[in-house]
Formats: C-alpha cells, structure tokens, sequence
C-alpha cells in the first residue's frame, strides 16, 4: 500500500421486519430464475431450496440486496472507488430497544 492509499471499512447493521414471508421467497425465486443470475442448473436448484426452505426469509432477502447498493447511501461516490462488498443476513429477534430510538445518522 502506498503513502496516498486509505481505506475505510463501512459497516451497516439495518433490522427489517417481514411482513409477507411468501411474497420475499417468490421474488427471490425470480431472482434465481432470471438468465443475468449467471447459475447453472444445479446451482438454482439449491439455491432455490435454500430459499424455500428458509422459514425466516434471510435467505430470500439476500438474494434481493446487492452490496454495492450502500454505496448509494455515500454523497460524494465520486470520491470513493469501492474495492471490496460483503453481505449477510440472519435472522433476529427484533429491533432493540437502541434501535427504536436511533432513526438518524449516528
């Protein structure tokens, strides 16, 4: 790494309640199915029961969210070039009680 290069390590944490488990599962299904997915056979066979199967949705909803759409949370994307992207979902208990309060910036 050179004298000029920084880097910054953004972490987001965001609680979302499932309102229509269904209606997640069939829009990631679609997800799977669609030709730009870029899966084999086999691959979208077991990506679609991990979907199905997944009674909490996380497996849906991450086949829905891309991480390179933080960046649009970002103002100044000029400034910035985007080297790495990770994305996982679990499922939770609910908002905190921390949660429930903080709606702004941190």
């Amino acid at each position: 790494m050179s004298d000029n290069e920084k880097f910054l390590r953004l972490t987001v944490e965001l609680t979302v309640e499932v309102l229509d488990v269904d209606a997640l599962q069939a829009a990631a299904l679609a997800e799977i199915r669609h030709p730009d997915a870029e899966l084999t056979e086999e691959e979208r066979a077991e990506q679609a029961e991990l979907v199905t199967s997944d009674e909490s949705g996380a497996s849906a909803l991450q086949w829905l969210i891309e991480p390179d759409h933080v960046l649009q949370l970002v103002d100044h994307i000029d400034e910035i070039e985007p080297r790495e992207a990770v994305l996982g979902v679990e499922p939770s208990d609910g908002p905190s009680d921390e949660d429930e309060e903080e709606h702004e910036h941190v």
